[in-house]
């Protein structure tokens, strides 16, 4: 593993003191989980003769992220939260403004309070370009959706949920080369010049909870 990003830190309870201590060796080990699950999906695609086309068939298998969801839900155990109000195999549906439900990646509810939301997304090669707007276009949609149904009383109705973005790119050259920029009417922002995808990513990150879309967001490379 390359870089890791961790933007808005919160206190650290005794409890998870050891998980923290060794986080980066847990972290290691969900991302090995990812390239693992990817390498076995596809592998089990080529089997059956029913490949999808490109590296589709690793994307569609889902479940790569999995080692980092089981992480998160450790460290929330850690910190005092009964293991029966976290969700992380069934019922991550919540309703939405825009659309009737979104489905996420983990969640907290206890006492018909939503406490955590959670999405954890990854992108591999060879194409970036074909999906970063993709990718930075649907983690701004739900949390637009999301904020907007909590306004509108969807869920909770003095709480606010805690929102955090989990992304894994992956580190290749593809990925670190600085990428052309169109600009026949106006400038882009200086910091998106000869940035590569791997930039664009850490920025969007950033942004993103800077912005306060999200109340926290990990960006990392491998």
């Amino acid at each position: 593993m390359k870089k890791q990003i961790f933007i808005a830190k919160r206190p650290i309870r005794k409890k998870m003191t050891s998980l923290i201590k060794d986080l980066d060796s847990h972290i290691s080990q969900a991302v090995t989980h990812f390239w693992r699950k990817r390498q076995e999906q596809e592998d089990k695609q080529k089997a059956s003769g029913r490949k999808d086309q490109g590296s589709r068939s690793a994307v569609t298998g889902g479940a790569q992220m999995d080692g980092f969801i089981e992480l998160i839900t450790n460290i929330i155990v850690k910190s005092g939260i009964d293991k029966q109000f976290i969700f992380y195999d069934s019922a991550l549906e919540l309703p939405g403004f825009f659309r009737p439900t979104k489905k996420w990646d983990l969640l907290v509810v206890k006492n018909s309070q939503l406490i955590l939301v959670l999405e954890a997304k990854s992108q591999v090669g060879p194409s970036f370009g074909n999906n970063f707007n993709n990718r930075t276009e649907e983690a701004m949609g739900s949390a637009l959706d999301l904020w907007t149904a909590f306004r509108e009383g969807a869920f909770n109705k003095t709480i606010k949920p805690w929102l955090g973005y989990i992304f894994l790119l992956e580190d290749c050259e593809e990925s670190r080369k600085p990428v052309r920029v169109e600009e026949p009417h106006f400038p882009v922002f200086q910091e998106f010049r000869k940035s590569s995808y791997s930039r664009r990513y850490e920025l969007f990150c950033r942004k993103l909870v800077r912005e306060r879309h999200y109340d926290a967001a990990a960006f990392l490379e491998s």
